[in-house]
């Protein structure tokens, strides 16, 4: 059992998980993402490292409750613990002094470009971070955004916190100003969003990184689950990535699959599988 140490509450079905899982505390990069199961009748989540505490061997997730098993996991309560948590897995972000780097979340995105930006700020870069979100309660890592950042920018769709629009009208503020000098963006958040960040970066040259979420597995390029086509080839964002050069990546596609299952989704009680696995365990 990996021990929970803590819980938290970060907005509208927004939690944060403090895990005990010492030697991944130790070996993680940024970037990676680890798997896990709250029970163990529990399906496989895939998540990526928020953060990590090597002194006292913690990880730290962030889980939106969407369904069935990341409900299970809201019912763990600090002093339990997961089922397992496996990794670190994936390929670490390829990081380097680009000068000025713009990092993007969107969503819970935001957890996943944060070790980036601690990363990228102690390589010597000028770091500006941009937070794209519906309304302001659903902004999350502001503070520890702005602790390694130049600079914090924060849109919302209803213009409730920051700048009213999306994130994409930040960044152009940022390429139209002369002294900025972009050398890399970073951008994690849904696929609609990052395939609007990677079309504007293109058109200015700027190189620009992506972490992608397709429907994964069992995180070891075994399943295949988790193809996408980035530059006319198909990789497993699992092994090879998650992250990828946004002008290569083939968003069409990736979204196209990430919506073939959405109607059993909708419809779980209608799974013969689920039903057969339920009766099983019986």
């Amino acid at each position: 059992m990996y021990k929970l140490v803590d819980k938290r509450n970060l907005g509208p079905n927004l939690t944060l998980y403090e895990v005990q899982a010492p030697r991944i505390a130790s070996s993680r990069k940024p970037g990676q993402f680890v798997i896990v199961r709250a029970f163990d009748h529990s399906e496989r989540i895939p998540l990526t490292i928020a953060d990590v505490n090597k002194d006292t061997g913690t990880v730290t997730i962030i889980v939106q409750t969407v369904g069935k098993s990341t409900a299970e996991m809201e019912t763990l309560e600090v002093g339990g613990g997961f089922c397992d948590v496996a990794g670190p897995l994936g390929q670490p972000s390829h990081l380097d002094n680009f000068g000025t780097v713009v990092v993007i979340g969107g969503g819970l995105g935001t957890a996943v470009v944060y070790p980036q930006a601690v990363a990228l700020k102690e390589l010597g870069n000028k770091v500006i971070s941009i937070i794209g979100a519906r309304s302001s309660d659903l902004v999350i890592m502001k503070d520890q955004l702005g602790a390694v950042s130049d600079k914090v920018m924060v849109t919302t769709n209803d213009g409730s916190e920051g700048i009213k629009g999306f994130v994409t009208d930040a960044l152009q503020q940022l390429i139209d100003n002369p002294d900025m000098n972009i050398g890399a963006v970073y951008c994690v958040g849904p696929v609609v969003m990052m395939k609007a960040v990677a079309d504007l970066t293109a058109k200015y040259d700027i190189h620009t990184v992506v972490s992608l979420n397709p429907v994964m597995v069992d995180g070891t390029g075994m399943c295949g689950g988790c193809r996408v086509t980035v530059g006319g080839e198909t990789k497993f964002a699992c092994v090879d990535g998650p992250e990828f050069d946004g002008h290569k990546v083939d968003f069409d596609e990736l979204a196209d699959r990430l919506t073939t299952y959405q109607s059993h989704e909708r419809h779980k009680d209608q799974c013969r599988m689920l039903k057969a696995a339920d009766k099983i365990k019986e």
